[in-house]
């Protein structure tokens, strides 16, 4: 008797909440206008910090320290 034999018909799923019903509709709905949220938080964040890192490359012409202006 092999364990497939043994253990037949106790075989349950891991995730075995069929009978939960599911997540509530208005509580996705709340889940994505935040994860909406969060995510145009984060793309405007990373497009200043974009943004700032372009101005700098563009700009390269920092002023001479006093020591570089005597020679």
């Amino acid at each position: 008797m092999g364990d497939e034999e043994r253990h037949r018909g106790r075989e349950r799923p891991a995730n075995d909440n069929g009978d939960a019903g599911g997540p509530d509709p208005e509580a996705l709905r709340k889940l994505d206008a935040v994860a909406l949220k969060f995510a145009r938080i984060i793309g405007r964040r990373m497009a200043r910090e974009d943004f700032e890192q372009a101005m700098h490359a563009a700009n390269d012409n920092a002023p001479k320290s006093s020591d570089e202006a005597e020679t």
